[in-house]
């Protein structure tokens, strides 16, 4: 059975979108749960029944780098069968009509680039699933490759260097880099309208950032399933699927 979709909450979404120049949004795991990529924080997620190691654990206990990789194994075959949903097409194309300034994103499928978004506006907080990185040399190299050495029995696999290689993802206990945190706040300082999609903005920074929108007077709105704690201060809050909802904007849009 279809979705109801707002008829009020659609054409409210315009309006705003009607005006902006310089879109800023935040993507979170609500997003791509449509593409098939688990929410991984959700009661019923992936990390409720295998919760991750710290970074702290990772580097410390090759057992824990080895329960890393299994449950990387299981992971990584709906990273790669992924495939962008509406969700991430709408926003694509709302780059295309010269609307949207930069996607912050806290999810690390690579979606919004294969919708058609050019990278140089996308911001991974927490990285990428594609690739693997060393822990001491900070090398990079593509995941598959690494991949195949953990299906082929190599439980804890090193970099030529012999530092640990992980996902280029942020666990429990690793910052996200300093670079990317910056490049999003300077973000959140220049938009007109700041959207969260998917996001429960409960995890930081990410979560900081509508709040910096806010402070500058630019109109927030939130797009999730679940209530957040900044729905109070939002100028707009839509309880629907992302992409069915942001279809009938684009539709909208078009006509």
């Amino acid at each position: 059975m279809a979705e109801h979709i707002d008829a009020i909450a659609v054409a409210d979404l315009v309006e705003f979108l009607s005006v902006a120049q310089r879109l800023v949004v935040l993507t979170g795991a609500g997003i791509s749960t449509e593409s098939g990529i688990p929410d991984f924080r959700s009661t019923e997620g992936l990390w409720a029944r295998h919760a991750p190691p710290t970074y702290h654990e990772f580097m410390r206990d090759a057992d824990q780098r080895r329960a890393y990789w299994r449950l990387r194994r299981e992971l990584w075959p709906r990273v790669t069968s992924a495939q962008p949903n509406p969700a991430h097409l709408a926003l694509a194309e709302l780059d295309r009509r010269a609307i949207l300034a930069g996607i912050i994103t806290q999810n690390f499928d690579g979606l919004h680039q294969e919708a058609g978004v050019p990278p140089d506006r996308i911001i991974e907080l927490h990285g990428t699933s594609h690739e693997a990185a060393c822990q001491s040399c900070h090398a990079r190299q593509p995941i598959a490759m690494v991949q195949q050495r953990v299906d082929a029995g190599d439980e804890d696999p090193r970099c030529s260097c012999g530092g640990y290689l992980k996902a280029a993802t942020i666990l429990f206990g690793q910052p996200v880099p300093a670079t990317l945190l910056e490049a999003a706040i300077t973000l959140a300082e220049s938009c007109d309208l700041f959207m969260v999609i998917g996001s429960s903005l409960r995890v930081h920074p990410a979560a900081r950032l509508p709040q910096i929108a806010l402070r500058r007077g630019v109109p927030l709105v939130i797009l999730n399933r679940e209530p957040t704690p900044l729905d109070v201060r939002a100028d707009l809050v839509i309880r629907a699927t992302a992409g069915p909802f942001l279809g009938s904007v684009l539709d909208t849009l078009r006509a």
